[in-house]
């Protein structure tokens, strides 16, 4: 079983790391609060998600956008 199986299309990792770059610094810009710290943890995993191409709840669905198969 492959770990990284590329299932996002270009557009879709674009938007993805945009989405991040905003996200990954609430917790420095705002007070540290509860929010804030969960605003920059998902701002992480959509910039994982968007440099790796793969996104495991796609995977679990068994849904995949990019249209090139490996």
């Amino acid at each position: 079983m492959k770990l990284f199986i590329i299932n996002q299309n270009r557009s879709e990792r674009i938007v993805r790391f945009i989405v991040s770059l905003f996200l990954l610094p609430t917790p420095f810009v705002l007070e540290y609060s509860t929010y804030s710290m969960i605003l920059g943890i998902l701002g992480g995993v959509l910039l994982f998600n968007s440099v790796v191409g793969t996104c495991y709840i796609y995977r679990v669905l068994g849904i995949s956008t990019c249209r090139i198969k490996k």
